[in-house]
């Protein structure tokens, strides 16, 4: 099994107009998205306009659900038709995407078409949703079923679109989140530290990215101790690092230009550490790193696309495993900027293997830091696994957040970050505790945490994923890995007024 996926993902034709019968007879597949009151003159100009009519009058879909058909073209094409009101949110568009796509590639489709009635205001943004949850969809997660199991047919993807469709950014946006699950997916001793590192330096060599690993002996000569006691527990020393992976913008060295840095939190296995988890927490924590994993995708998506500012990536990888050094609590550790922690909890690592990723990563002065770490079971017990929380330094960029979120379709809460909850943090001994003895408002309690590792001059936006993993899937997604937070970052990078929000005045 590859560290990376290698499957090429469908190519993607936009045509003008709807499909027409001679192209429905060498498709697989048509998905169709409909008003919910449609009706005969809705349909005008599509072929088989009076079948698919008496469908819809007969099965009369409620908005978000779908109906099929077998069209009689020689080919007996699938038709799978969902309903949805105009100007729904992009939420909506997803989730009716996912379940439309779930009924069209059930049949393991090569080619199909995906399309709304000619007069829909919205059917770029519709299209774009039916393309993303295909392309989520069509991409098969690692799998070690002997003898291997036949992968995807899909291979063809008309988008009946207009000029509103940038199909560069569908498909970087989409390879982001699916690398994000891939990796995430990955068994933790397939994807360990060392595999990890193996696949960053191919990334880096296909991509031409910059690629720093620092490794135990660099972190310990600047006095990164915060990360260090989490890597203690590890049985070999050569089992932790932080990854730094540089984009700098083509022909253009970066002066003027702001800088954003991406942050991730990377534990490839959470045990709890001395504080060990019970058999149902631990059993999934090899998703730790999805944090680490969507940093990752994004970076490759903002290089792919050409994004005109620089990006550093710091990416916070190791395990937090129980054993004779492990970190333990009462311990008292130094991070990188000096600020010394007490250990309450050694199942609270996340928080602290960022606090360095953090700190290191402001002392290059980025213009905005941006951190992903699925962080605290606080948050899903707040939102659950529907949507994510943000929390931020810069309380004017709490509206741009939510707005990247509902524009988007991934979901995000702005939690308050009011000075007075340091008080539940503050330490007899050392100068914060690493968390509160009760684990209430923990989500908020971890972020006034992380906050002491950002300079205030310096914007920061930390998102918990709550909603990296959800039964079932979520939106346009299928599987329980979601590869949440890629649609949401690539709308608050390049379609935000985020930088220039950040210009110095």
């Amino acid at each position: 099994m590859s560290l990376l996926p290698d499957l090429p993902p469908p190519a993607l034709r936009c045509v003008a107009g709807g499909p027409t019968a001679a192209r429905l007879a060498a498709l697989d597949a048509l998905c169709l998205v409909v008003p919910p009151d449609a009706d005969a003159a809705s349909l005008r100009g599509l072929p088989f306009a009076s079948e698919v009519g008496t469908l819809l009058a007969r099965e009369k879909p409620k908005p978000g659900r779908c109906v099929s058909m077998t069209l009689p073209t020689s080919r007996q094409t699938l038709l799978v038709a969902g309903a949805l009101r105009e100007g729904a949110e992009a939420f909506e568009r997803l989730s009716l995407a996912g379940e439309a796509l779930r009924a069209v590639l059930a049949r393991d489709p090569a080619r199909i078409a995906l399309a709304t009635t000619p007069t829909r205001r919205d059917g770029d943004a519709v299209v774009e949703a039916l393309a993303a949850a295909a392309l989520a969809q069509g991409f098969p997660l690692p799998s070690f079923v002997q003898p291997p199991q036949p992968r995807p047919a899909l291979a063809e993807i008309d988008l009946h679109a207009g000029d509103g469709l940038d199909l560069r950014r569908l498909q970087a946006g989409a390879a982001a989140s699916n690398l994000a699950r891939w990796l995430t997916a990955l068994p933790p001793n397939v994807l360990d530290a060392a595999g990890y590192r193996r696949a960053l330096g191919a990334i880096a060599r296909d991509t031409g990215l910059a690629l720093q690993w620092l490794g135990e002996p660099a972190l310990r000569r600047l006095g990164a101790g915060a990360f260090l006691a989490v890597a203690a527990g590890n049985a070999r020393r050569d089992a932790a690092g932080i990854a730094r992976l540089t984009y700098r913008p083509r022909g253009r060295q970066g002066r003027g230009v702001p800088r954003i840095a991406l942050v991730g939190k990377g534990i490839l296995f959470d045990t709890g550490g001395t504080n060990l988890k019970p058999h149902r927490s631990m059993l999934e924590m090899h998703t730790d790193m999805a944090g680490s994993a969507l940093a990752l995708g994004v970076l490759l998506a903002l290089a792919q696309l050409g994004a005109p500012f620089e990006v550093d990536c710091w990416l916070a990888i190791t395990e937090n495993c129980i054993g004779p050094t492990a970190y333990r609590p009462q311990d008292v550790v130094r991070a990188c900027n000096g600020t010394t922690i007490q250990v309450i909890h050694t199942d609270a690592e996340g928080r602290m293997a960022l606090a360095d990723t953090l700190a290191l990563a402001a002392r290059r002065a980025p213009r905005f830091i941006l951190d992903f770490a699925t962080l605290t079971g606080a948050c899903v017990n707040a939102l659950t696994e529907r949507k994510s929380g943000v929390f931020t330094n810069h309380p004017a960029l709490g509206p741009l957040l939510e707005d990247a979120g509902r524009r988007s379709g991934e979901r995000v809460v702005c939690f308050p970050m009011d000075a007075d909850y340091d008080a539940d943090l503050q330490s007899k001994v050392a100068d914060v505790l690493q968390c509160a003895v009760e684990g209430k408002g923990d989500h908020i309690l971890a972020a006034r945490f992380l906050s002491r590792f950002v300079p205030p001059g310096v914007a920061w936006a930390h998102v918990d994923l709550s909603a990296a993993t959800r039964s079932g899937g979520l939106a346009h997604v299928a599987t329980d890995i979601t590869g949440f937070g890629a649609r949401f970052a690539l709308d608050l990078l390049l379609d935000q007024p985020l930088l220039a929000r950040l210009e110095p005045r």
